[in-house]
């Protein structure tokens, strides 16, 4: 697939789709860039230290800086805020050299401190941080740990953002081990033994009836600290994992699905949902197409570092993109880079917003399965399955690493079990047999 602008994404959404241009979403109203421009700022964002972006709202520095290497739209703090790195300022500073100054006098104060005082940073704010609220406002973030087992947490997070974990994937880690060495206080988490550690795991089963999954995951964050961090190979090799349950996919049939579909009214989440279905996606992977990354010549659709920070091509249904088409030229106010964009923020959507949007139509819609929008996903492959499309393409649609992943839409698909008949059937039909 050819790289485009935003402005260039009338070949990707074909040629009958006009093309967005920045000045659309600008208004008169909109006031301009005063002095001093961008005030950047250090804070605290999800335990990472980042560079909070402040000025006031124009939507052509607004476009600029999401399109930023690294740069990230916080929800909580309606603020972009961009890695704490040189590179980063040198970036922001060339992308918007000719638009609005750079005000760096408060970063560099919060930098000078940190270097003589390398406290951990303040929690995050709205506004730009004083002078030395950085230093004087830090938290530990378990004070009732030791400080051994709080640089145990430091250590493990360390070594994740070392390997490139997802943020998912630290945040749960961080969660699960921080509850281990709440649970042990003031023992420290490396001298814990084996036979320490089954007790740990006994009392988590029997005593806080935690499910099997919850246990896998705790286990797996405390197998990366011992065996990642502290290099402890063998260290699990007598801890057994308690038995998943095995859990067939929830899906919806057509007749729900359908119903599901005409409950929504809003043409951008219908537009959402029939992306999530046609194209069997995650819900991570919705929220983040960009408009560039449908591809009309080639029909596909480009899923961009999806889960395992794996690309791949989905096939480009041409129902859908004649849908996509519709919405983009019509809805108001218009998608400028990412393919479903919030009206309020200008970025792409939270997942718990779409999520939410799902359970509201299916409420709307009388469906009473206990499903969620990852129910779409599941119904993209097994209707697949039911219509004889091959396995192995299924895999690489989803995205899956492993095509035992994949097998278990064998076990809910009707191709095969349709065609089978209970031998109560045919009793019944050579022998009379009273009703």
């Amino acid at each position: 697939m050819e790289p485009a602008s935003s402005c260039d994404t009338g070949r990707h959404l074909g040629k009958n789709y006009e093309p967005i241009k920045r000045n659309d979403l600008q208004t008169e109203q909109t006031p301009a860039i005063q002095k001093p421009g961008i005030v950047l700022s250090l804070i605290q964002h999800r335990n990472d230290k980042r560079i909070m972006l402040d000025f006031a709202y124009s939507s052509k520095l607004n476009n600029l800086v999401r399109k930023l290497k690294g740069c990230r739209w916080s929800q909580t703090l309606h603020c972009w805020h961009i890695p704490c790195l040189p590179d980063a300022v040198n970036q922001l500073r060339s992308a918007v050299k000719d638009i609005a100054p750079l005000d760096t006098s408060t970063l560099r104060q919060q930098l000078t401190i940190l270097k003589t005082n390398p406290a951990p940073a303040a929690a995050p704010i709205k506004k730009a941080l004083p002078v030395a609220a950085i230093v004087t406002k830090a938290k530990a973030p378990h004070p009732q740990l030791s400080n051994e087992n709080q640089q145990a947490i430091a250590d493990l997070v360390a070594q994740l953002q070392l390997k490139a974990y997802s943020p998912s994937t630290i945040k749960t880690y961080r969660t699960e081990f921080g509850i281990f060495v709440q649970t042990i206080k003031s023992k420290p988490a490396k001298s814990i033994t084996p036979d320490e550690l089954k007790r740990y795991l006994l009392y988590c089963i029997n005593e806080l009836k935690l499910t099997e999954n919850t246990i896998h995951s705790r286990l797996n964050a405390l197998k990366f600290y011992y065996e990642q961090v502290l290099k402890r190979e063998k260290f699990f090799f007598e801890i057994p994992r308690p038995k998943k349950q095995y859990l067939l996919p929830k899906l919806l049939n057509e007749t729900e699905i359908r119903k599901l579909f005409n409950a929504l009214s809003n043409k951008k989440h219908k537009a959402m949902l029939f992306t999530a279905y046609s194209a069997g996606l995650r819900v991570s992977e919705i929220v983040a197409l960009k408009i560039t990354d449908i591809d009309s010549r080639r029909m596909q659709i480009l899923i961009s570092q999806g889960k395992g920070k794996k690309d791949r091509y989905v096939n480009l249904s041409p129902v859908l993109l004649d849908i996509l088409r519709n919405y983009v030229s019509s809805y108001q106010p218009k998608p400028n880079y990412y393919l479903f964009e919030s009206a309020t923020t200008g970025v792409a959507y939270p997942i718990r917003t779409v999520q939410q949007i799902f359970t509201n139509a299916k409420n709307q819609a009388g469906i009473k399965k206990e499903v969620g929008i990852h129910s779409l996903r599941h119904s993209f492959a097994t209707h697949l399955l039911d219509k004889g499309t091959d396995i192995k393409y299924i895999k690489d649609l989803l995205g899956h690493f492993s095509i035992k992943t994949t097998e278990r839409y064998l076990h809910v698909s009707t191709q095969q079990l349709v065609n089978i008949v209970s031998p109560f059937d045919d009793l019944w039909s050579a022998e009379k047999i009273d009703w």
